[in-house]
């Protein structure tokens, strides 16, 4: 299991820590959307913003919630589409021993 990277936040600001899980919870409990695609939307994002480490979290648990290799892929393309081909060297970097 992976350290939380939030977990300095968790410790010196519980209140802080509250806010940002609850926004989380919000953003990618389950809803209208499943919550696959939520994580493959936030990944994609990830991918556009240049976290490469957000783009292999969210990947693994995307597919952990059921997404498919060929819609990982997918998601990075939409990323590509709308922020261009850093994206697509983040979501390698992030991907890399994943798919």
């Amino acid at each position: 299991m992976q350290e939380d990277p939030l977990e300095i936040i968790k410790n010196t600001d519980p209140e802080l820590f509250k806010l940002a899980e609850n926004a989380r919870a919000a953003a990618l409990g389950e809803g209208a959307i499943p919550v696959k695609y939520k994580l493959l939307i936030a990944m994609a994002l990830d991918a556009a913003e240049g976290a490469e480490k957000g783009v292999m979290v969210l990947a693994m648990q995307a597919m952990a919630a059921g997404a498919t290799k060929e819609e990982v892929m997918e998601a990075v393309r939409i990323a590509y589409l709308i922020s261009g081909i850093g994206s697509v060297y983040t979501a390698a970097g992030g991907l890399k021993g994943i798919l």
